[in-house]
């Protein structure tokens, strides 16, 4: 499947399954949300969660991207780049996390509790970008 059509479809979607690698190679899948930039998507997650250690070891990861109609579907493979982890309410990495909430939600009714939890549950994002796809989508 083409690449650039593949993102297409993924640029008006929230929903993925995220695909990682295991140390012992087997995979690890995680639902996740996620906000379109092009050839990136960016995730919010937690620093204590299996699909960041597994993203740590080996950045290789794939997203799998359904429509509602079950049999129309996008996979994109590509590599996750991992920023810090939210250490401060102030800092640059919890900037970044207000601004994926305002590009998934909207504006949050108390920013400064947002921010906070941000570093109370050790959040960090991380930035897939798509090298290649497959899938079945209509003509």
């Amino acid at each position: 499947m083409d690449l650039s059509r593949a993102l297409v479809f993924a640029a008006d979607k929230r929903n993925a399954l995220l695909t990682t690698l295991r140390k012992d190679g087997r995979v690890q899948q995680s639902m996740i949300f996620y906000v379109a930039n092009g050839d990136e998507f960016t995730i919010s997650l937690t620093d204590d969660r299996a699909k960041v250690r597994n993203l740590r070891r080996d950045p290789r990861a794939a997203l799998f991207i359904p429509s509602d109609d079950v049999f129309q579907w996008v996979t994109l493979d590509g590599v996750v780049t991992l920023s810090d982890v939210a250490k401060d309410p102030n800092d640059a990495i919890v900037d970044q996390l207000v601004d994926y909430y305002r590009r998934s939600y909207g504006e949050h009714p108390d920013w400064d509790e947002y921010r906070q939890a941000m570093v109370d549950e050790a959040r960090l994002l991380g930035v897939f970008r798509a090298s290649s796809a497959n899938g079945i989508l209509p003509e």
